[in-house]
């Protein structure tokens, strides 16, 4: 009664809690594993009761009884969801003594069908990670069963029914721990206990007592193989699954934090980088809705300088205005920057080459040094060459536009360590090339 009571209460939680799943196999991707599995086992039914007097399978001078294969299934489980699924089963079990053991010989055939629930104890106490290989499956349900006595009454004068066949069924209820060796492939250990509810039948052959009538135990130990179908690689019972609502909100955290880098303004011009089309602005410098230092004359020269400069001029002595100017290029306001690892200066800082190109125009007899940097990004090496590239470059340009080379002279800074190497902003403030008016 115990039993009875135990399987209706696990059958109940089962349904319970199946109801429960379906909202979470709704946030759960369906692909996420194999729900189709087919179990092969192969072990020992021993027949618990009833017997006729002179009757029984153990051996009971051997270890265990002396165990024998002679019970074999075929089962098909389909997983609803990572937690519960159904499974039908095909069974023959050969009830029969073990050869001198001191029973009565007797031979009983059963051939059964099975349906049952199926719980992932696993996923259910969500212990599946530390379990690791290892898993624990429940199962519950009905069982019908045709018994078929093979037992040739040679001695005694009982009545054994040969070849007698009686329709019965009942409740089965079982554990099955499992062990995954492949990809798909898992070993099964399956302890069932089946109680029959219309069994006239002794395991012998013979009708069973008024006081056993329709009462009957059958115990089933057996090993076996799962082999999980469908296009998942991993074994359903072990795939990992993740919960949609995670990668919802994954997804959104990505999306806020994207957001928030392109709402940082690295040069403090007041334009958020997104929009910042020169994202290396002077500090100061007014610009416009674009980031970029505004030059209403597009002369090359940014018109905040321009006027510090205009105003210079009018307060100091030519001479003065020249200082002001080589200060300005020595001190390094005019310059032009790059994209990591490129040696061609960027679209939007090609001002400051423009702005030398002006002042060798206006003083021929000038010359400037070309200094090349980079950031700590990269071997010492590299950056050496990138540098050194990078001036080359600029010079390049200078002579297409009409400047002598011999008045352009190239130095290779190598790398920039003076800012937060791991500080995306401050790098882009060092991957630069500026000048110095050779005296």
């Amino acid at each position: 009664m115990k039993k009875i009571t135990l399987l209706s209460l696990m059958l109940a939680s089962t349904a319970s809690l199946f109801a429960q799943d379906k909202e979470v196999k709704k946030d759960t991707a369906s692909s996420g594993y194999n729900q189709w599995t087919i179990e092969l086992t192969v072990g020992q039914a021993k027949g618990v009761k009833p017997y006729s007097v002179g009757y029984y399978s153990s051996d009971a001078g051997s270890f265990l009884g002396k165990p024998q294969a002679n019970g074999y299934s075929l089962s098909a489980r389909y997983m609803i969801s990572p937690k519960f699924g159904f499974k039908g089963g095909l069974h023959y079990d050969e009830i029969k003594n073990i050869k001198n053991n001191g029973s009565i010989p007797f031979k009983m055939q059963q051939m059964g069908l099975s349906i049952e629930g199926v719980i992932n104890a696993s996923r259910l106490f969500d212990i599946q990670e530390s379990l690791s290989r290892f898993g624990l499956l429940f199962h519950g349900g009905i069982r019908i069963d045709a018994m078929t006595s093979k037992t040739v009454d040679q001695f005694s004068y009982q009545d054994h029914n040969l070849n007698m066949t009686e329709y019965n069924g009942g409740l089965v209820v079982g554990v099955s721990p499992q062990f995954r060796f492949s990809k798909k492939m898992s070993l099964l250990l399956d302890v069932t206990i089946q109680n029959s509810y219309r069994q006239h039948f002794n395991w012998d052959g013979s009708y069973s007592d008024a006081s056993n009538n329709l009462n009957g135990q059958l115990v089933t130990t057996s090993l076996g193989l799962t082999y999980s179908l469908g296009r998942n690689d991993i074994h359903g019972d072990w795939a990992i699954i993740k919960d949609k609502n995670i990668e919802q909100i994954e997804a959104l955290d990505k999306r806020v934090g994207d957001m928030e880098t392109q709402m940082n303004d690295t040069d403090k011009d007041g334009v958020p980088d997104y929009l910042d089309q020169e994202n290396n602005s002077v500090a100061g410098v007014a610009v416009d809705t674009r980031g970029k230092m505004v030059d209403i004359n597009r002369n090359g020269v940014p018109d905040e300088l321009e006027r510090y400069i205009d105003k210079t001029s009018k307060e100091n002595t030519d001479k003065n205005n020249v200082d002001m100017v080589k200060r300005l290029i020595n001190e390094g306001y005019v310059t032009t920057y790059f994209d990591t690892a490129k040696v061609n200066p960027t679209n939007v800082s090609t001002e400051g080459i423009d702005f030398i190109r002006t002042y060798l125009k206006n003083n021929p007899s000038a010359s400037i040094d070309i200094y090349g940097h980079a950031d700590e990004v990269g071997s010492t090496e590299l950056n050496n060459a990138l540098s050194k590239g990078r001036a080359e470059a600029v010079k390049a340009i200078l002579v297409k536009t009409g400047i002598s080379a011999s008045r352009l002279n190239i130095v290779s800074s190598g790398e920039d360590t003076s800012v937060d190497v791991d500080s995306e902003g401050a790098r882009k403030l060092v991957r630069r090339v500026t000048f110095k008016i050779k005296e």
